[in-house]
């Protein structure tokens, strides 16, 4: 059952308020990526937000006008909760327990159904408590790449702060630290099962400065690793993904491109039919370049309609593009919910931009042919205009 199914299971694992109050709080204070605990919007997000807003109160007050009588106005609550910030849902929050005496997240669980629980709820929590939750479900989950998708995305795609609170909520949430549930989970195996746990429990130092010397040499050990020994999890590759800094990362990227002719992405590219490189590949985009994941990760996330779309001469991409659709049944909104919720307050600016000139078409156009109902209205509202 998914993890937003409203079983009491689930609403269980749902952090108490005050706690994700708490983490939006200390988020506000470290200002880490994607601007969690700001009343201003990175330049690349994609929601807009009314300035004036109206006040925490006046919110809480028009979302329990929203969910009271015989039907829930699904449309005032995407028109409220999908134009704040995480600061503002969470000051939200806290408005509407103080004034009805119950969770604002439950009173979601409640009232809301389907994919667009799921969306709002995710959408509602605070991002560090959000992403805990998401890893603590994928590491439940048996089969498919894309729950290590999640785990990578966690450990690499935000700031080095914003993974120490995740750790933080999870711990809280679940009474277990993440890097221990990694380390314990049955579903992976070694090499990727020690890279995991080294992402999830690293924390990358070293602000803007990048060493040349160091790229230059750590560039060589990943060529030697990867193309030569065809190794891609190999001992001095985790170490240098797992613990560099990400302006480093990004410098001894350019200079294996420049000494071997290809980027390394490229390179794990190529080796299509294996899982290592695969995962490799994401770590490295997500570290250095997360529109690029995130736009593969919408894009994989179609259906049907993304097939009467495709075109394509080779039977061969046709077969991919089916086979992707095929993978993701009973998971495609889940991995479509969770690309454009996390990335609507960080760059979804970008990834639509990338969107674009990969796939010829737009994130709006596939998600018009995918979605429907409530559940395509939250969507859209974070996707913002095109």
């Amino acid at each position: 059952m998914c993890g937003w199914c409203g079983c009491l299971e689930c609403i269980h694992n749902i952090p108490p308020l005050n706690l994700l109050f708490l983490h939006f709080s200390s988020a506000a204070r470290t200002g880490r990526e994607g601007e969690e605990g700001a009343r201003t919007l990175s330049p690349m997000a994609s929601i807009s937000v009314p300035d004036p807003a109206p006040s925490p109160t006046e919110d809480a007050e028009s979302i329990r006008k929203a969910v009271q009588g015989w039907g829930t106005d699904e449309n005032a609550l995407i028109e409220i909760l999908g134009h704040r910030t995480a600061a503002q849902r969470a000051e939200i929050a806290v408005a509407y327990e103080g004034l009805y005496d119950k969770p604002l997240l439950r009173t979601l669980q409640d009232e809301l159904s389907s994919h667009f629980k799921g969306a709002m709820t995710l959408w509602a929590m605070d991002p560090a408590a959000r992403d805990a939750k998401l890893a603590y479900k994928a590491l439940r989950k048996k089969g498919g790449d894309r729950h290590a998708w999640v785990l990578i995305e966690v450990a690499c795609a935000s700031s080095p702060d914003h993974l120490v609170a995740v750790r933080k909520a999870y711990c809280s949430a679940y009474d277990s630290s993440l890097e221990e549930d990694v380390a314990a989970c049955p579903l992976y195996k070694d090499p990727l099962k020690q890279f995991l746990v080294r992402l999830v429990s690293s924390y990358r130092h070293g602000g803007e400065h990048v060493d040349g010397e160091l790229a230059r040499a750590e560039a060589a050990e990943l060529h030697g690793a990867v193309a030569a020994k065809k190794q891609p999890l190999h001992g001095d590759v985790v170490r240098i993904v797992s613990s560099r800094s990400k302006p480093q990362l990004k410098a001894t990227f350019q200079h294996y491109k420049r000494e071997h002719g290809k980027a390394i992405d490229e390179v794990l590219e190529g080796n299509r039919n294996d899982k290592l490189s695969a995962m490799l590949k994401t770590a490295v985009w997500c570290l250095t370049s997360p529109e690029k994941h995130f736009a593969e990760v919408i894009l994989k996330s179609s259906t049907f309609s993304r097939l009467l779309q495709f075109r394509c001469s080779s039977w061969l991409c046709l077969f991919q593009v089916i086979r992707s659709s095929i993978i993701g049944l009973g998971t495609d909104e889940e991995s479509l919910t969770r690309a454009i919720v996390s990335r609507a307050e960080v760059d979804l600016k970008k990834v639509k931009e990338e969107y674009k000139v990969r796939y010829k078409t737009t994130v709006t156009k596939d998600v018009v042919g995918d979605t429907s109902g409530y559940y395509q209205g939250i969507l859209l509202t974070l996707i913002g205009a095109e």
